[in-house]
């Protein structure tokens, strides 16, 4: 039963900060400021989520290093997103076989 319950509030929840923006702002928003703090919310969002689980996803810091290096660098010669993850995969993997526990 607790579960329903659960579900219930999460969707209340997912509802009202979809819908609330929209009660609020009922005009256009005109502030060069909000506007740009809006733009990079999500930019900010996703970057405070995926940081930490960059650098505690392999249980050590050396090859969390080694991948988000190599991720870095191939990133930057706009390398697709297949082979940028592939590679800090396997930089990641490779460098845990040479580094002990």
């Amino acid at each position: 039963m607790s579960i329903w319950i659960y579900i219930a509030v999460m969707a209340v929840v997912t509802y009202l900060i979809r819908v609330l923006p929209f009660a609020f702002f009922r005009k256009k928003i005109e502030s060069k400021f909000i506007k740009s703090f809006l733009f990079y919310v999500p930019y900010a969002v996703l970057s405070a989520m995926t940081i930490p689980a960059i650098f505690y996803s392999t249980g050590n810091i050396i090859t969390a290093v080694a991948g988000t290096a190599v991720a870095l660098v191939l990133a930057y010669f706009d390398l697709p997103l297949i082979v940028v993850a592939l590679a800090a995969s396997g930089a990641a993997f490779i460098c845990g076989l040479f580094i002990p526990m």
